[in-house]
């Protein structure tokens, strides 16, 4: 298998399609765990290719001791992601995987700004 890393940033709009489920394997019904022991989790992501009209739904496994918090429609930031290329016999692919999927519409508090300039009657004996 070969990993490769995929620059995010060149993807443009990335969407949740597909709500977080854990992965199960088909053949015992047991859920899937990573190394760790953790919980994985398939997401499918739509990639839309900045100056088309193309679309394409891809599934992004992430690991967590809880699913991703994010609901199907949300714009979405996909943290490290990797393309796996995977072969099988005479069967072939590509799979995805992330360190993180976060919803891009969460609203983020201002920076947290340096003390206010006193409009005078301070301290420091100056008026």
């Amino acid at each position: 298998m070969r990993t490769i890393p995929v620059d995010v940033g060149r993807l443009g709009t990335l969407m949740c399609v597909v709500p977080p489920e854990p992965r199960v394997n088909p053949e015992t019904g047991q859920v899937r765990t990573d190394r760790d022991g953790l919980t994985t989790y398939v997401v499918g992501v739509s990639v839309r290719q900045p100056d088309t009209r193309r679309a394409d739904v891809i599934s992004v496994v992430v690991s967590g001791a809880e699913p991703p918090a994010i609901a199907e429609g949300a714009r979405v930031r996909v943290t490290d992601l990797v393309a796996i290329s995977w072969e099988m016999g005479d069967r072939h692919g590509m799979s995805y995987r992330a360190a993180a999927i976060t919803s891009a519409d969460e609203v983020k508090a201002p920076p947290v700004a340096g003390r206010p300039k006193s409009s005078g009657g301070g301290d420091d004996g100056t008026r």
